[in-house]
C-alpha cells in the first residue's frame, strides 16, 4: 500500500510554544506522532526556527544592516536546530537530514530535479527531510513569510498528499467571532477568496508571517490539487488529532 505523503510547515511559534527559546517538547511531540504514523505515512517538515535557536544563547555586536544581522544569527542557530531534532528524533528511532533550499532553485528546472531526486531518495530510506531557507544566501522568508512559500513550493515539487501548517489558532477563524472568549474555526473551505475576507493581517510574535502568507501558500497549493490544513500546532497532539478529526482546524480542499 502507498503511503500518502505530508509536508508539515512548523514556523517559530510553534517551535518556541510562543517563548524566546526552542522548546525540544514540542520537537519531542512531533517526532512521537510521526513514529505512531510511520506506516502509514511519509513526512518531510519545513522548519523555521535558525534565527531562535540562535537568541537563546547569543547577541551579536555588529554595525551592520538588521538583516545582515538575522542572516548571521541563522547561520549560528541553524546546526543547533538540527542538533535538537536530530536528538529527539533519534530517540524514536527516526533519522534526519537538512535540506537547506532558496526560492531561486525552484525557478530552475535542474535545481528542482535534483531536490525532488534527493529528497525521494532520503524519504524512501526513511530519512525525514528537514527543509529550511539557506538564510545565508537568501533573505525571502526573513523578510517575508517565515516558510510558509516555501513550504508550498516544496508540497507542489514533492507531489505531497497534504500540506500542514502548524501555526497558534485553531485553523482561521470566523472574523467576527475573533474576540469572543472561544472563537468559531472555519472547518472547510474551497473558495479561497472567501476565505480571505475573514483573515487578519496581524503577524505572530516571533514568525514573519502570518494568515496571510498562509492563504499565499494555500493558493500555490491549491493549483497543486494539494489540500491546505491550518492546525494549532501549540497543542500536543496536533497532527494525529487532525487526521483524526478530533481537533478544530480549517482544512482548503481542492
Amino acid at each position: 500500500m502507498m503511503k500518502k505523503r505530508i509536508l508539515l510547515k512548523i514556523g517559530s511559534n510553534t517551535l518556541t510554544k510562543e517563548t524566546d527559546q526552542i522548546s525540544r517538547g514540542k520537537i519531542e511531540d512531533i517526532a512521537r506522532q510521526i513514529s505512531k504514523l510511520k506506516n502509514d505515512y511519509e513526512f518531510i517538515i519545513v522548519s523555521s526556527g535558525a534565527i531562535a535557536a540562535a537568541k537563546q544563547f547569543v547577541k551579536l555586536e555588529h554595525n551592520g544592516k538588521e538583516i545582515t544581522v538575522k542572516q548571521a544569527l541563522a547561520a549560528i542557530g541553524q546546526p543547533h536546530l538540527m542538533r535538537i531534532y536530530q536528538e529527539n528524533f533519534r530517540e524514536l528511532g527516526l533519522f534526519t537530514s537538512q535540506c537547506l533550499l532558496s526560492y531561486s532553485d525552484f525557478e530552475k528546472p535542474e535545481s528542482k530535479e535534483n531536490i525532488k531526486n534527493t529528497i525521494n531518495v532520503l524519504v524512501e530510506n526513511n530519512f525525514v527531510p528537514i527543509i529550511n531557507e539557506n538564510d545565508t544566501v537568501a533573505t525571502d522568508e526573513i523578510k517575508f513569510g517565515d516558510n510558509d512559500k516555501l513550504a508550498a513550493l516544496a508540497a507542489s515539487l514533492l507531489d505531497v498528499d497534504v500540506l500542514i501548517i502548524a501555526t497558534n489558532t485553531d485553523g482561521i477563524y470566523v472574523k467576527d467571532t475573533i474576540h469572543d472568549s472561544k472563537p468559531q474555526t472555519i472547518p472547510e473551505v474551497m473558495n479561497i477568496e472567501e476565505l480571505e475576507k475573514e483573515i487578519s493581517l496581524e503577524k505572530s510574535s516571533h514568525g514573519t508571517g502570518g494568515m496571510e502568507s498562509k492563504m499565499q501558500a494555500a493558493r500555490i497549493a491549491k493549483k497543486a490539487r494539494i489540500e491546505t490544513w491550518i492546525v494549532n500546532g501549540l497543542k500536543d497532539n496536533f497532527i494525529l488529532d487532525a487526521i483524526e478529526g478530533a481537533s478544530n482546524f480549517t482544512k482548503i480542499v481542492v
